[in-house]
């Protein structure tokens, strides 16, 4: 799938034709994030970042200890992908990828929504398991990642 910041500076392709997963959060830590009522991210197995000269990184804590890096355009300041240290996997912005399937989106955090969940949507009141959603390609995304 072709993805792309605002501004165009930043361009890649994802390392496949559909997310593993697609989750639309409504949890304030992804409303702050996004500057909206929700965050959105496609699952995709680990792939080569785009040019680093064209990202910025902000690290913030998650629930676990862990660190998220969040990458953004350098230009126009648009969050592109997020990931963790040692995992295989990354969040790629949902906002930021042409032809996504929205139809698929799982909704988590629904109990802080701050807009109607559609009526026959997947949903959770809090979170779910990441890999809940693509628990066929567990073996392989369990898998170490050198960094």
């Amino acid at each position: 799938m072709d993805a792309s910041c605002q501004c165009g500076a930043v361009t890649f392709k994802t390392p496949l034709r559909h997310p593993l997963a697609l989750y639309i959060c409504h949890c304030a830590e992804c409303r702050r994030q996004t500057s909206s009522a929700f965050g959105v991210s496609a699952i995709f197995p680990r792939f080569p970042l785009p040019s680093e000269a064209l990202l910025s990184c902000y690290k913030r804590p998650n629930p676990n200890g862990e660190f998220l890096e969040c990458y953004f355009c350098k230009q126009c300041g648009t969050r592109l992908i997020h990931c963790t240290a040692g995992k295989n996997f990354v969040s790629v912005k949902g906002g930021c990828i042409e032809g996504l399937d929205w139809s698929k989106a799982i909704h988590i955090w629904t109990k802080s929504a701050m807009v109607p969940i559609p009526e026959n949507a997947t949903c959770s009141e809090e979170e779910c398991s990441v890999f809940d959603a693509f628990s066929s390609s567990q073996e392989t995304l369990d898998q170490p990642h050198n960094t």
